[in-house]
């Protein structure tokens, strides 16, 4: 059996970031990876495709959006928490530093992060549901179905020959590296990728990809999703004094957070494999100690995040260049191999936001509220038919042809505003 003696890269100035070919192509990518809906001039050969893309989504309206819509707690309520952008970013970090040791071009990798939740609503998964809810006779809503509609329709950067938005234009593989579930609404899961009436472009970004399986960027994205939110949720809850870190060591909270563990994140487990990973966890030479909120304490807490961020992604860096080599892997030449026992450790640290955040005394109550304010609103435009629409959404709404057409523009308005505006528009148009 081989040894790997392998670390986890540290910034862009990888080996594999300095292989690129011709004209500024990345090796291991080819021109079908890089091609765009609508063919641009190249303004200048310095910067790859993927590195355009990067820029173009940093500079982007629904990127600064993020910035006041809810992780897990509400926007806004307090400084500590994560927004949707801090987490977006983070993600976008991990994902990069992962997929740049593997040798996937980080510029890609780090778009993929960037991009995962631009579809994603107000008020988080909650508003994501009501909005599904709402949408269900025009095909529903899900927040990574919204990312595509996002990049390829709704941001204003090229348009095409007949006047049409496309959207960033984004490379092929960055759309594709962004999207993590490659098919349509079906009956099985509640999760899908794209609307019907998205899928001309959702089929283009496909082209020549296997079935429903997701390249290696977009699955180094995933797992760095799962890593982020499964850590830093956990220290955001700590921080706000919803949980505390002696209540770990009750195994009647053990067992709530198995059973938490099984029932939504891995649901064919053994328990007593997730017990092993929690009681694993709370083990560790840097599981921190109790919080207080001082300079000492907040040092114990952020370095237990640092040190199982590299503990979760490293495990994977190493079993996937034990299955595939050391070589630069991109696209379909590998698929991220990530070891149960790791998989188990991240399903009880998310087991602990579920129980001490969102499933914590009156959160009922705040989901009903911010539930009925989407209902409102929607409901207000849908009413007015779309008067008060923003004007760059107007011309689309006006050019609908359906009814269905015209209920999915008021669905892109309200799933576009933040917290805090989607509160203002309710006091402006529910009296």
């Amino acid at each position: 059996m081989r040894t790997h003696v392998i670390a986890l890269s540290t910034g862009s100035s990888h080996s594999w970031r300095a292989s690129v070919g011709v004209m500024g192509q990345p090796r291991g990518y080819t021109g079908a990876d890089l091609a765009r809906i609508v063919e641009e001039p190249v303004k200048e050969t310095v910067r790859t495709g993927f590195a355009r893309d990067r820029a173009r989504v940093l500079h982007s309206v629904g990127l600064r959006r993020l910035a006041a819509k809810t992780q897990v707690m509400v926007s806004g309520v307090s400084d500590f928490p994560r927004s949707r952008l801090t987490h977006t970013l983070e993600v976008a970090q991990i994902a990069r530093e992962l997929g740049d040791a593997l040798g996937c071009d980080p510029d890609l990798v780090e778009v993929a992060g960037l991009t995962h939740d631009l579809g994603h609503p107000p008020f988080g998964h909650n508003g994501e549901s009501e909005l599904d809810r709402l949408s269900s006779d025009i095909g529903g809503f899900e927040g990574n179905a919204q990312t595509l509609r996002v990049l390829s329709r709704l941001e204003a950067k090229i348009e095409d020959a007949k006047g049409g938005s496309v959207g960033l234009n984004l490379t092929r593989a960055s759309l594709d590296a962004s999207c993590k579930y490659p098919w349509g609404r079906r009956a099985d899961t509640q999760k899908f990728g794209f609307y019907e009436d998205d899928r001309p472009i959702f089929d283009w970004v496909r082209a020549g990809a296997p079935g429903t399986r997701t390249c290696l960027e977009e699955q180094a994205m995933d797992w760095a999703d799962d890593v982020a939110y499964s850590v830093h949720d956990a220290e955001d809850a700590v921080h706000s004094g919803l949980v505390h870190l002696e209540q770990f060591t009750s195994s009647e909270i053990q067992q709530e957070l198995v059973s938490i563990a099984l029932e939504r994140y891995h649901p064919d487990r053994d328990p007593q494999a997730l017990l092993a990973a929690l009681r694993r966890l709370t083990g560790l030479e840097y599981w921190p100690g109790a919080f207080d909120g001082s300079m000492s304490s907040l040092r114990e807490l952020k370095r237990f995040t640092s040190y199982l961020i590299g503990r979760f992604c490293v495990s994977a860096q190493i079993a996937t260049q034990i299955e595939y080599g050391t070589q630069p892997l991109t696209r379909y030449a590998a698929n991220l191999i990530v070891p149960e026992e790791v998989r188990d450790e991240v399903a009880v640290m998310k087991a602990i936001a579920v129980k001490f955040v969102m499933n914590r005394d009156g959160a009922d109550l705040a989901y009903a509220r911010q539930r009925a304010i989407i209902a409102d609103v929607v409901h207000a435009l849908t009413l007015e038919e779309g008067r008060s629409l923003e004007s760059w959404l107007r011309p689309a709404f006006d050019a609908a042809n359906t009814d269905a057409e015209r209920f999915r523009v008021i669905i892109d308005q309200v799933a576009s505003l933040t917290d805090v505006s989607l509160l203002h528009w309710h006091a402006r148009l529910v009296r």
